[in-house]
C-alpha cells in the first residue's frame, strides 16, 4: 500500500469529468484513507475477535409482526414513470405473428396410444402469515398498489433481510403433512433473473439445501390411493406483480404497471417427481394439495388471486422409453380446469408436431382461458442459467428435532382419508366429500354436526341443501353446530314442519338471530293440540258441503283439498300427521 496512489487512472477509469479542485479534494481523501489502512494492517490482532463477522451458526428469526413503512413516498420517487402509485415500465418486444400461429398446430386425427405423457408440477403456495418473509410488511392482497412495501423488500442498497419464523413453522408443517424429510439444515440461495417485478435483480429461494426432500401427494384412482411422489418444498420469496396496460396480456401492451406488494411474500414451492401421467391425475393433485394446506391453515388456497399458481411442466415419450422428452413449462392456470385442459390441450400439441416432424422447442407457454389453447412466452431456463449462490445476508435454518416432534402435533388427519370416511361411513357423494376436504371450515362444521346428531343423513341433507346454500363462511356464522342440533330436533319432534323450518332458516340468515328463539318468539310452533284442531276441521267440513258430499261419494283426491284448506286456515301451522288422521275421522263419520 505504500507509495503515491494515480489517481488519474481512477478518473479515467470511471468516465468522469473532474475538476482540478475536485481532483484534489478526492486525492487527498484517498491518501487520507490509505494511511489509516496502513495503521490498520499493522496492528497486532491476533488475540482479538473480528467484531464485524456474525458468531451465530444459525439463521435470526423475527417474530410475524406487521409493521408498515412510513414513509413510501421515498421509494415510489424512484420509479422514472408512475401512474398513481404504480411503477411503468416499456412493453416487452412481442414475437412475430408466425410464433403465436405455431402454437395453434391443428389436431391429428386417429389414436395416439403409443405415446405416454410425463408430467411434474411445481405449485407455489403462499403462507398465511402476517408480515412478508424478509420484512415487516403486511401481506394482505388488494392494498392500494406498491403501499405493501419498504427499503427491504424492494431491495434498496445498505437494508438487511430477517427472516419471518412463523413462515418457517409453516413450511416444516407442510413437510410433515406431505410425508417429507425434514432438513436440519436448509440455506437460502440468490435464483438470479432480471425482469421488471423483481427489485432485488435476484430472488431468495433454496436450491441445494431445501427445507423438506422427498414426499408424496396421495390421490384417488378409481377408489384406490395413488402415491405422487415430491421431490422437495422449498421456502421462497415471491416477485411482484405486472398489469398490462392496453392489451390482456404482455404481448402488444403499451406498457405494464409494476406492483411489488406481492414481492417478499412467503411461499413454499412443492415440486414433484416427473411422476403424473396423464392431466386428470394432475388436476386431482393440485385438488388434494390445496386441501393438505388448507387444512392445516398454512394457506387460503386462492388460485383467483395468486395465492395457489401451478406451473406444469410436460413432455411426451413413446410408450416403453424411459428417457424423458423435451419439456415445455406451462403457466397462468388459475382454476383445477384449467389445469386438466391446458395439460392435455400441451400433451396434444407436443404428439401433433412429433407426428408431423417438427421440434419439440424447449420453452414457457401460457395459458389462453380464452382461446383454450398455449402460447409461447419464452425460452425455458435451465438452473444455470440462474448462477445461484448461497445468499450473504442469511445464515443456515438449523432445527432441532423437538421442535419437528412438536409441530407433527398439529398435523391434521390426511384429506384423501376423510374424503374416505364421508363416503363410506356418511353416504356423502364424492361431490359433497369434495366440498367438505377443501374447506376446512365445513370440514370442522360438519363434523362437530354428525358427531352431536346421529341422524347423519338428515344432517347432511339440511347441511348441503340448505345451511350453506345462505352462507361459504361458516368460520364466524351466527349458528353454532349446538344451536343447529336443537333446530333439527324441532323438526323431529313435529314442533316445527319441514316447510316452517325453512322459512325460519331463511328469517334466521336475513336477521342474525337464533333459530329456536325464531320458532318460539315469532309463533312458528307447529298447532299439535288435537282439540284445537278437531274445532278447526269440523269448520272446515261445515264450511265445504259440496266437497264433502263429492268425498263421500267416492271422489277421494278431495283429500288433499282438504288438508290444503287445514294449512290455509292454520297458515301452515298445523302438525300434518295429526290433520290426516282427524280429517279421515271426521269425513267419514
Amino acid at each position: 500500500m505504500s507509495g503515491k496512489f494515480n489517481i488519474d487512472d481512477l478518473i479515467k477509469l470511471s468516465s468522469f469529468e473532474v475538476s482540478a479542485s475536485e481532483k484534489a479534494g478526492y486525492e487527498k481523501e484517498i491518501d487520507d484513507f490509505l494511511k489509516y489502512a496502513e495503521i490498520i494492517n499493522s496492528a497486532d490482532c491476533n488475540d482479538l475477535t473480528p467484531s464485524a463477522h456474525p458468531t451465530e451458526s444459525s439463521a435470526k428469526m423475527r417474530m410475524d409482526n406487521q409493521v408498515e413503512w412510513d414513509d413510501l413516498e421515498r421509494i415510489l420517487i424512484n420509479a422514472p414513470v408512475r401512474d398513481k402509485s404504480a411503477y411503468l415500465v416499456p412493453p416487452q418486444k412481442a414475437r412475430p405473428g408466425e410464433e403465436k400461429e405455431s402454437a395453434s398446430t391443428a389436431i391429428i386425427a386417429g389414436s395416439h396410444d403409443e405415446y405416454e405423457a410425463v408430467i411434474g408440477l411445481e405449485v407455489h403456495a403462499h403462507l398465511k402469515t402476517k408480515s412478508k418473509l424478509f420484512c415487516s410488511c403486511p401481506t394482505e392482497f388488494g392494498s392500494e398498489p406498491n403501499h405493501n412495501t419498504c427499503p427491504v423488500c424492494n431491495g434498496h442498497p445498505g437494508v438487511l433481510p430477517v427472516l419471518n419464523h412463523e413462515a418457517v413453522r409453516m413450511a416444516i408443517l407442510s413437510g410433515l403433512a406431505l410425508n417429507c424429510k425434514i432438513n436440519k439444515k436448509s440455506v437460502f440461495a440468490r435464483k438470479n433473473y432480471f425482469y421488471p417485478d423483481l427489485p432485488k435483480g435476484y430472488q431468495i429461494s433454496q436450491f441445494e439445501e431445501p427445507i423438506c426432500s422427498g414426499g408424496f401427494v396421495e390421490i384417488d384412482d378409481n377408489g384406490k390411493p395413488l402415491a405422487i411422489k415430491l421431490n422437495r418444498i422449498h421456502m421462497e420469496e415471491d416477485a411482484g406483480k405486472m398489469v398490462h396496460v392496453g392489451a390482456p396480456g404482455i404481448w402488444g401492451s403499451k406498457a405494464s404497471a409494476v406492483d411489488f406488494n406481492r414481492t417478499s411474500v412467503p411461499l413454499i414451492e412443492i415440486v414433484t417427481e416427473p411422476d403424473i401421467k396423464c392431466a386428470k391425475h394432475a388436476k386431482d393433485y393440485v385438488i388434494m394439495l390445496r386441501s393438505v394446506l388448507v387444512q392445516l391453515g398454512i394457506c387460503d388456497g386462492n388460485l383467483e388471486e395468486g395465492s395457489l399458481r401451478c406451473d406444469a411442466n410436460i413432455s411426451i415419450r413413446k410408450v416403453g422409453e424411459t428417457k424423458l422428452g423435451t419439456k415445455t413449462e406451462v403457466k397462468n392456470m388459475n382454476s383445477f380446469k384449467a389445469i386438466e385442459k391446458a395439460i392435455e390441450f400441451e400433451i396434444e400439441r407436443q404428439i401433433v408436431l412429433k407426428k408431423t416432424g417438427k421440434a419439440i422447442i424447449q420453452e414457457t407457454r401460457l395459458w389462453d382461458e380464452n382461446s383454450q389453447k398455449t402460447f409461447s412466452m419464452r425460452s425455458k431456463e435451465e438452473s444455470h442459467d440462474y448462477r445461484y449462490f448461497p445468499d450473504p445476508d442469511l445464515l443456515p435454518i438449523i432445527l432441532d428435532e423437538d421442535y419437528i416432534e412438536e409441530l407433527k402435533e398439529f398435523v391434521p388427519e390426511y384429506p384423501l382419508k376423510k374424503k374416505y370416511t364421508y363416503m363410506n361411513i356418511y353416504n356423502l357423494s364424492e361431490e359433497q366429500s369434495l366440498l367438505l376436504i377443501n374447506n376446512s371450515a365445513f370440514t370442522a362444521y360438519f363434523d362437530k354436526l354428525v358427531s352431536i346428531y346421529k341422524d347423519h343423513k338428515n344432517a347432511s341433507n339440511w347441511f348441503f341443501n340448505e345451511l350453506i346454500s345462505y352462507t361459504n363462511d361458516l368460520k364466524d356464522i351466527h349458528i353454532s353446530p349446538e344451536n343447529f342440533v336443537e333446530f333439527l330436533g324441532k323438526i323431529d319432534s313435529d314442533e316445527i314442519s319441514g316447510k316452517i323450518a325453512k322459512e325460519v332458516l331463511k328469517k334466521s340468515f336475513e336477521t342474525k338471530r337464533a333459530l329456536v328463539e325464531i320458532i318460539e318468539k315469532d309463533g312458528y310452533k307447529q298447532i299439535t293440540d288435537e282439540k284445537e284442531l278437531k274445532k278447526m276441521i269440523d269448520d272446515v267440513i261445515s264450511a265445504n258441503p259440496a266437497q264433502v258430499a263429492e268425498y263421500k261419494g267416492g271422489k277421494e283426491k278431495l283429500f288433499s283439498f282438504f288438508v290444503g284448506e287445514m294449512m290455509k286456515k292454520t297458515k301452515g301451522k298445523a302438525n300434518p300427521a295429526i290433520v290426516n288422521t282427524l280429517l279421515k275421522n271426521g269425513l267419514t263419520s
